[in-house]
């Protein structure tokens, strides 16, 4: 077994042309090359690509009228009888088109279990101004439980 108790290696002094000028040429160096790198970066451009989103101002007052998918998800689904018919579990947007198109609810089942989920058009929920109240006009739980049963992919 060797063991070794003191490992040196030759330190080299490093040099480079700005070291070897004497001071106002080496000042003029370290300009020049700050300034190459600077053109180097501004010919470059940004660093975002050019198709990048347009923004646009939004009328804030119209975002605050809308609605929260968020707060609408749980909320109690009912007839027009004021029967209640099932819960929002989800709000699925088309991915093309960019619309809210389907609304997954819940029917059946107690406290969210044993139910099923089905889905409608999101269009043919009325909402009230104030997201609180949701109704399927012309539905009934037995008319919903007959739609085929909803899973969402994995």
């Amino acid at each position: 077994m060797v063991a070794f108790t003191e490992f040196r290696t030759p330190l080299k002094r490093y040099t480079d042309a700005a070291s070897v000028l004497p001071n106002s040429s080496r000042r003029a160096w370290i300009i020049g090359t700050i300034g190459t790198a600077l053109a180097v970066v501004l010919a470059a451009g940004p660093a975002l690509s050019q198709a990048g989103v347009a923004l646009i101002k939004v009328d804030l007052s119209l975002v605050s009228k809308g609605y929260r998918m968020s707060k609408l998800i749980g909320t109690t689904v009912i007839n027009d009888k004021n029967e209640k018919i099932g819960t929002v579990d989800d709000i699925i947007a088309d991915r093309d088109k960019k619309l809210l198109n389907f609304a997954v609810l819940q029917v059946g089942g107690f406290l969210g279990l044993g139910g099923r989920l089905v889905v409608v058009p999101y269009d043919s929920l009325q909402i009230d101004e104030t997201g609180q109240k949701i109704t399927l006009p012309g539905a009934s739980k037995d008319e919903l439980k007959k739609l085929s049963e909803f899973n969402y992919p994995a």
